[in-house]
């Protein structure tokens, strides 16, 4: 029980207050016995004195009944001492707990001191007044009566009190803190069981424990988004995977059949291999991804020509873009960088594949690179179907596809702009997109000239 948050409360509260109520005790009594029973002490030597001087005066016959007297008024236990320090007691009644003198402090007043003292709690005040008559030394004590230390009590008692009252509002005000908690682990079960749903109260709440409740809030919601793409993830693969498997699947039955062509057979066998191959890239594609996503993949910067390397990326594509008679409008300085020459080789191809294969035939694609102060510019634009607005937000997600229909020479994984994102990201650049449904597209990768943390050679 002492375990849970709710009873750790309530006791740090309850430590808190015993711990304040004590000190406080303990610093008003201090001053009261530097101010109140000071103040006591000099009342009663004034008053005994006052008393010492008459009954010196007064006869014999009624010294006794004047003590008396004296004391009821004044509320003052008296004990008068002669020489031989034989007692007699007046005034007030015995107090409940009487300061018992020792003979060594009567025999102190006896000859001429005055004796205060202030003994236990709540505090006995004791003052002792020397005086002669007759030429005979007395001592006469005063001790407060029945009321002695009034005033400590009330302050104990009023502590006492405070400290009650406060433990019970402690009990109901500690619920009070704790639910909120309460309720954000009733929601942690909740999301464990995949609910994410977070409509809490709690939220217009201004304190801390509302922005906590923000907090939670917001981290449900990415829980719930990285769950639906887990869930988009999977059935994206499944369906990718699955497609490529069944046309190799049917078309192997197909071939078993003897009365087919060789023309036919060869026809099969080629989708058979297209099928394979894509299947193929779609696997080393989703282990490129896997392997840039992870924090050990290898990165081996260095400075060399950017230009020269799109140049080299253009002639090794001219198969496709010589069959559609696509020409090349190139804008390109003399520009070095230091990056991952391999990597940044895989988003020239991505890009400018992307955009032969989008484009129509005798189009145009214009390629522009100049540097700024710090950053490198690439932009890649095309004549090809565009992309909507709709699409664009998203084309950098992984099986994501624009365009859904296309098939042929259009179809693809969907993994491609994925892979150039995390590339670009990887150098801490960025990727940007430019197009609207029918009027072409603008890529453009920023880059970092020279980045600080990137060894150069």
């Amino acid at each position: 029980m002492i375990k849970t948050l709710y009873v750790r409360v309530v006791l740090t509260f309850l430590a808190a207050v015993i711990f304040g109520l004590v000190s406080s005790f303990f610093l008003t009594s201090f001053f009261y016995f530097n101010l109140v029973r000071a103040e006591v002490q000099d009342e009663m030597d004034n008053d005994g004195r006052e008393i010492v001087q008459m009954y010196t005066l007064l006869s014999s016959e009624i010294k006794s009944e004047y003590l008396k007297s004296s004391g009821l008024l004044t509320n003052y236990y008296i004990s008068l001492y002669d020489g031989e320090q034989n007692r007699t007691v007046h005034g007030a009644s015995a107090p409940k707990e009487e300061v018992q003198l020792s003979h060594q402090e009567i025999s102190q007043v006896l000859n001429g001191n005055t004796y205060r003292s202030v003994i236990g709690f709540p505090d006995k005040i004791v003052v002792g007044i020397p005086f002669v008559m007759n030429e005979e030394r007395f001592a006469m004590f005063f001790q407060k009566g029945n009321r002695e230390g009034i005033l400590q009590k009330e302050i104990f008692t009023s502590l006492l009190l405070t400290l009650f009252m406060g433990s019970l509002f402690i009990f109901v005000a500690a619920r009070y803190v704790v639910r909120p908690l309460r309720e954000m682990t009733d929601a942690t079960r909740r999301m464990s069981k995949g609910d994410f749903n977070m409509d809490w109260k709690l939220i217009k709440r201004k304190d801390e424990l509302g922005v906590l409740a923000l907090s939670f809030r917001e981290m449900a919601r990415s829980l719930k988004q990285l769950e639906q793409m887990r869930q988009d993830f999977v059935s994206n693969v499944s369906h990718e995977i699955q497609t490529p498997l069944t046309s190799i699947s049917g078309f192997s039955k197909v071939l078993r059949n003897r009365l087919m062509t060789e023309e036919e057979r060869i026809h099969y066998l080629d989708i058979i291999q297209s099928e394979s191959e894509r299947l193929s890239r779609m696997s080393e594609n989703l282990l490129k991804l896997a392997s840039l996503e992870s924090e050990h993949h290898p990165y081996q910067p260095h400075t060399y020509d950017l230009d020269e390397q799109i140049r080299r990326v253009i002639v090794s594509c001219e198969p496709q873009w010589s069959a559609k008679e696509i020409e090349f409008e190139l804008a390109m300085a003399s520009i070095k960088i230091s990056a991952d020459e391999d990597l940044l080789n895989q988003v020239w191809i991505n890009l400018i594949g992307n955009s032969i294969k989008f484009s129509p035939k005798h189009a145009t694609i214009r390629i522009d690179v100049k540097r700024t102060i710090n950053e490198v510019i690439v932009s890649i634009a095309d004549q090809g179907i565009g992309i909507s607005k709709e699409d664009q937000g998203r084309i950098f997600e992984r099986f994501y596809k624009a365009d859904r229909s296309r098939t042929g020479e259009q179809s693809g994984s969907g993994l491609g702009l994925a892979i150039v994102n995390k590339i670009v990201l990887l150098h801490k650049g960025r990727i940007t997109l430019q197009s609207a449904s029918g009027e072409g597209s603008i890529l453009t990768v920023t880059l970092p000239s020279v980045p600080s943390d990137f060894p150069t050679l």
